[in-house]
């Protein structure tokens, strides 16, 4: 045992010394004389072979019975084995239980979405999720990095708001002290765009509340948004940017995380295939015009559903911008396109696969009375925003900026129907628990 390494160890290098590894039991398998254990470390799925002949009749005995997500410390040696995950199996040479395990609920079988979310706590132990998260973090790593790289500033905007971003009907309000109702943020945008003024290049990243009711498979009532605004920036400039970034993500992730993609059975070809070239990039009134050439009776002026977006990115065979949506339907602070103003110069990124639009972005609104006016239009008082609109009074210039949904873009490239495996505790209109 001199040569044993600590319980960090990791099984991706084979050794000829002693190893010992930490972990749990995630099932086992076999015969009357050789049981093969899933050993779970790590977030990484080790196989360890038990042999009856070298562990002795007893000891076999009682690890062939083991109970489900029993914690052991286990010793042994590593050899070549292609058919084992990672390439490798353990042989094992003896093992310590650490903490006992009953009857562990999530079976093998099948469960259903509800038991599997009123337990979630353990069904993150499972090999689905386990690649879910590992890839969500790549994800969240590769989204920092890339700013990091463009040279952004990171801005941590507040989560606790006096000001409305999106919609006043989709807000989580609370009592703050003697100052009335605080809200729950549903975007950092404006705060984030205080900041462009300072660093030209800002970006933020983190959990966002939208009080809406809605029960569908792409919506969650907190999730995780990255943002990010640049100066002198304008909407077609903005695309491009977008367009750059959303590859670099996918391709990233792709390259990092082949074993988890593979588990969740995705081909990374499906997704390469479809941002090998720039994005498509059309105009709200073409994506009308498309639409009701496939037979959608759809006016102009109207929001394109999620049914809808999945026509056009089908249309396509890839994701697909929209841009230059309806004024009436979009946000205050968006800008009028001056060739057109009917419309507001922004873009929306339709992804493919069912999971519709993962980015919303816009030129922003550079000109006080415009915004103002804007304001008195959708009923916000202008007096809660004095301290945006000083942007407008002290040197204001061009800039642009987004805001993109990290499950929604999880939910393409692991190829999920539903965004609520996206993140480790989903909040729904219907669940607040665990």
């Amino acid at each position: 045992m001199s040569q044993t390494s600590s319980s960090s160890s990791s099984f991706s290098d084979t050794v000829s010394h002693i190893q010992e590894l930490s972990g749990w039991v995630q099932g086992i398998r076999g015969n009357n004389h050789v049981q093969f254990l899933q050993f779970r470390t790590n977030g990484k799925i080790l196989q360890v072979v038990l042999e009856k002949e070298k562990l002795g009749e007893e000891e076999f005995r009682f690890l062939k019975n083991i109970p489900q997500e029993t914690s052991l410390k286990i010793r042994g040696y590593f050899s070549e084995n292609p058919k084992a995950p990672e390439g490798k199996e353990l042989l094992l040479e003896s093992c310590e239980i650490v903490g006992k395990s009953g009857e562990y609920p999530i079976t093998p079988k099948e469960h259903g979405p509800d038991f599997l979310h009123n337990n979630r706590h353990l069904w993150l132990r499972s090999k689905r999720q386990i690649a879910i998260l590992k890839i969500r973090s790549e994800l969240s790593f590769a989204i920092r990095e890339f700013f990091r790289n463009q040279n952004y500033t990171l801005i941590d905007t507040p989560i606790l708001t006096g000001s409305v971003g999106e919609s006043s009907g989709t807000l989580f309000s609370t009592e703050y002290f003697d100052l009335g109702n605080a809200y729950l943020a549903q975007t950092g945008q404006l705060y984030l765009e205080t900041a462009v003024f300072a660093h030209s290049k800002v970006y933020c990243f983190g959990p966002t509340f939208r009080a809406e009711k809605s029960k569908t498979r792409r919506h969650l009532t907190e999730f995780w948004m990255l943002e990010a605004e640049t100066a002198f920036f304008g909407n077609e400039s903005n695309i491009e940017f977008q367009d750059e970034f959303i590859r670099y993500l996918l391709k990233t992730v792709i390259e990092r995380c082949p074993s988890e993609l593979k588990m969740l059975e995705r081909n990374p070809e499906t997704i390469l295939t479809q941002i090998q070239n720039k994005f498509p990039v059309i105009s709200y009134s073409e994506a009308i015009e498309i639409l009701q050439s496939k037979g959608e009776k759809i006016p102009w002026g109207e929001d394109i559903n999620a049914e809808r977006e999945n026509i056009l990115t089908e249309h396509f065979g890839t994701a697909v911008f929209v841009k230059n949506y309806p004024r009436s339907i979009k946000a205050f602070y968006m800008k009028q396109n001056p060739d057109d103003p009917r419309t507001v110069l922004c873009a929306d990124l339709l992804a493919p696969d069912g999971v519709g639009e993962i980015i919303g972005g816009s030129e922003r609104e550079e000109d006080y009375q415009k915004i103002i006016d804007r304001l008195m239009e959708e009923g916000l008082p202008p007096k809660d925003y004095e301290w945006y609109l000083d942007l407008r009074k002290y040197g204001s210039v061009p800039h642009s900026g987004f805001g993109m949904g990290l499950e929604r873009i999880l939910a393409w490239i692991c190829g999920l129907s539903h965004v609520r495996e996206c993140i480790p505790y989903p909040r729904m209109i219907y669940r607040l628990h665990p």
